[in-house]
């Protein structure tokens, strides 16, 4: 077995991701942190399209981040793994499974504008996979910056346990630096270095007070974590003068591990100031591997919960949670591994699809650079090429511990547009580029609707389908006309029904024969379709049961008013009979899909609409315009926020009425008010626009 590199100790690797809200400046941040560990020798900047982070073509001319890109670098003794992912929330999907496979992230906020909403969306991902967050103020230096107000509004909106580890020293242009309330010096940055370099000084007169008055309340709330650590307490109390720094940095750590802390840096990435104290964070506070404890899955040989140490000794365990399709070296498959070692030529399986897969290649990505790796090792995150059945969320693990671990679940797409190809050529083309991009993105669905003929893709928001039909043209080279794109809408029932359906068919020598009876209710708001049989006595014989819920799923799939797949719904087999000749596994399945189509037209079929959380940020002049446009696209107002001099207006909208909305937004407040949209829920449309959906 491969031996792990003596620098890479598993306690000294951390897996991190860098997580806000759009224009926070989370890749400049990981651009910094590459210059500073030595990983790059010039700084790309963003707004120049030479970020190394943002290397799709799409990424670097708008400016944000659309994939997650990985990364690893060295600082001190440890091996940092950087996961750098998106703002916008129609990659969400990307910060969410990014998140799933790291031990910890550092959440950037602007310092100008706290908490945005994209940042309480990937902070309540990270409460979910449970995943330790530090913060980090950025953008200090510029005007409006309120690095206290920021720390406020992570406690209120975020319900964060934000505690400040730095006081800044200066605000906006005259930001210089920060007081460390641990080691109570001030860093101050060079300017002639542009804050590559920073001094070490005596606290400033005017902030002694301040500062010591931050660390009371620092050590004052360390002293609730480790209840055990009475000795800490008592020299809180008594005399906190003498806690040594490690004894600080220790419970520190233990909070953020716990989940119970969450320390505050603050500085400016764009002006290279506070950077080195985020990599030290980083280093000192996060979790490794083995701090995050056993892994759990489930044991397929005996279907019980397992758990498995993280370590090289351990049976290997992993998770694909990244495909991606490179132009040079074709499918990688990005895997976190949570135990083992795993080499290349090594034939692995896929416990989740039940397939054996091998590992051609390893590789360590450096954004969109690659270098070649004999082995990976417990807690590193790899590349690989070879697995061709492997898709995101699937288990992969050795032969002789079949595990499978915790499934990665994914939000259904809310925005659909057709797409046919220029001509012929193009046709195969389009095929290919479907295929590999519905393989990286699991947000991004492909459809053929029978009816028309016509290829339907579907995905989180008009910018998620931009991207994807610009990297079609881009990557895949195909030619395609798209339509407008249009609301993914779904249907339900309202109430119970019973239905009995036999399919009987008759046509000289052997016939179809089929009879099932299903009882449909509806199921909870968001909780998807239930398929359950309670066949006894074999009224339809076992061998017919898969083919008869395979014929249900079908039938779910296309509704009965207008076409949309139904979902919340409860299906139960409860009787049925069937012919010794005639009866057929086809026959079942298209007897069940039928019966279906049936019972929802008896069960009261409804047309459900997404509905989007829009927050829009405007100054107080434009209120009454902007609220009066919301009521007109049938938005419900669900409160308002005054926040430094804009209005802050939280509503609920339907998508269909969303579309449109920026220009009219820049309109109504001459282009000073901003929005962000992300799905909510799904609600039953109107009755009159329900009958013009079903004339569609």
């Amino acid at each position: 077995m491969a031996k792990r590199p003596e620098q890479d100790k598993l306690e000294n690797v951390r897996n991190i991701g860098i997580m806000a809200h759009i224009d926070a400046g989370k890749t400049t941040t990981t651009e910094r942190i590459l210059y500073y560990s030595g990983r790059l020798h010039k700084i790309g900047e963003v707004h120049e399209g030479a970020a190394t982070m943002d290397f799709m073509e799409q990424e670097k001319e708008r400016g944000i981040t659309i994939t997650s890109a990985a990364t690893t670098v060295y600082w001190k003794d440890c091996k940092i793994n950087i996961i750098d992912t998106p703002g916008h929330v129609d990659f969400t999907v990307e910060v969410e499974r990014s998140l799933r496979v790291l031990d910890g992230s550092v959440a950037v906020f602007c310092g100008v504008a706290g908490v945005q909403p994209q940042s309480e969306t990937v902070w309540r991902q990270a409460i979910t996979y449970g995943v330790p967050t530090i913060a980090f103020v950025n953008k200090m230096d510029r005007t409006g910056a309120d690095f206290f107000a920021a720390v406020e509004s992570m406690k209120e909106k975020l319900g964060a346990n934000a505690v400040p580890v730095h006081c800044p020293i200066g605000a906006e242009a005259e930001f210089k630096g920060m007081v460390d309330l641990i080691t109570m010096k001030a860093y101050i940055f060079k300017e002639e270095t542009l804050g590559a370099e920073y001094e070490v000084q005596e606290i400033p007169e005017d902030l002694k007070e301040k500062s010591a008055k931050m660390r009371t309340e620092l050590l004052d709330e360390l002293a609730t974590i480790d209840e055990k650590n009475e000795e800490f307490m008592i020299k809180v109390l008594e005399n906190p003068d003498s806690l040594t720094e490690d004894e600080i940095h220790k419970i520190i750590r233990k909070g953020v591990i716990e989940n119970k802390f969450n320390p505050v840096l603050c500085g400016t990435a764009f002006k290279n100031k506070g950077v080195q104290q985020i990599l030290d964070a980083i280093v000192r506070w996060m979790p490794s591997p083995i701090d995050r404890g056993l892994i759990n899955g489930i044991n397929l040989e005996n279907d019980e919960e397992m758990s498995i140490k993280p370590s090289d000794e351990s049976p290997l365990s992993a998770l694909a949670f990244k495909i991606v399709t490179d132009p040079y070296v074709g499918r990688l498959t990005f895997i976190r591994i949570y135990s083992g070692v795993l080499e290349k030529g090594t034939t692995i399986i896929n416990t989740t699809k039940d397939r054996k897969e091998r590992v051609s290649r390893l590789l360590e990505m450096h954004a969109n650079q690659r270098k070649d790796k004999d082995a990976f090792f417990t807690g590193d995150i790899a590349a690989c090429i070879g697995l061709k059945n492997t898709s995101t969320g699937d288990t992969l693990c050795s032969e002789d511990n079949p595990l499978i671990l915790e499934k990665m679940e994914f939000p259904e797409p809310v925005i659909s547009m057709a797409i046919e190809p220029k001509s012929k050529a193009d046709r195969e083309k389009l095929s290919v580029a479907l295929g590999s991009l519905s393989e990286e993105d699991p947000t991004f669905r492909v459809k053929t609707n029978h009816e028309t003929g016509q290829t339907i893709i579907s995905g989180m928001g008009e910018l998620h389908l931009e991207i994807l039909r610009d990297r079609m043209l881009r990557e895949f080279k195909v030619d395609a006309n798209v339509g407008k794109p249009q609301v993914s809408y779904k249907e339900t029932i309202t109430k119970p029904t019973k239905i009995e359906h036999k399919f009987v068919k008759q046509s000289g020598g052997r016939g179809q024969y089929a009879h099932v009876v299903l009882e449909l209710e509806p199921n909870e708001a968001g909780k998807g379709n239930e398929i359950v049989n309670k066949i006894v006595g074999g009224v339809i014989p076992k061998e017919y049961i898969p083919s008869t819920i395979k014929g249900i799923e079908e039938g779910l799939a296309t509704g009965v008013l207008a076409g949309y797949n139904l979902v919340d719904t409860k299906v139960t087999i409860v009787f049925g009979s069937f012919h010794e000749v005639d009866s057929s596994e086809m026959a079942f399945k298209i007897c069940a899909s039928m019966a279906i189509r049936a019972g929802a037209k008896q069960a009261s079929a409804v047309i459900l609409e997404p509905i989007m959380k829009v927050v829009a940020t405007t100054p107080e002049d434009y209120l009454g315009d902007i609220i009066g446009d919301l009521n007109k696209r049938r938005g419900k107002i669900l409160g308002q926020d005054m926040q430094k001099k804009v209005l802050v207006i939280t509503s609920e909208v339907p998508l269909s009425e969303m579309f449109g909305y920026s220009t009219q937004l820049r309109s109504l407040s001459s282009g000073r008010a901003t929005y962000t949209m992300e799905p909510s829920h799904f609600e039953k449309v109107p009755v009159k626009i329900q009958e013009e959906i079903m004339k569609k």
